[in-house]
């Protein structure tokens, strides 16, 4: 997991647990009937909000890393797997610039090796 998506699902645990907490502690109040139990239910209300805002943050953050530095290298990446043939394909056109044979017609080799998912 990504040092930015880490920390925001750190601080969305938090807060969601902070939430827990104090959403008990105005339950418990209100049975009770303690003067604590009114304050407690607003801010409840408003800890539940920054809490839902905090799951979204996680997820905002998650999408807006994928999109910024791709797909999370694993073995089923197809994205990975593309890179790899593309470099291989830039290799051997530098091979045969450097051989002095020119490559293939228009500078593009192997490109059988892509349909390959």
């Amino acid at each position: 997991m990504p040092d930015a998506v880490r920390t925001a699902a750190v601080r969305a645990v938090l807060i969601v647990s902070l939430t827990i907490i104090q959403a008990m502690v105005a339950f418990l109040s209100t049975l009770t009937g303690s003067w604590l139990a009114f304050p407690m239910v607003l801010s409840s209300v408003a800890s539940t909000v920054v809490a839902t805002w905090s799951v979204l943050d996680v997820w905002v953050t998650r999408q807006v890393w994928n999109q910024r530095n791709g797909v999370v290298s694993v073995p089923s990446s197809s994205a990975r797997q593309i890179r790899r043939e593309r470099r291989r394909s830039r290799r051997a056109e530098r091979a045969a610039e450097r051989d002095g044979t020119g490559g293939a017609i228009g500078g593009r080799q192997n490109t059988g090796d892509f349909s390959r998912a």
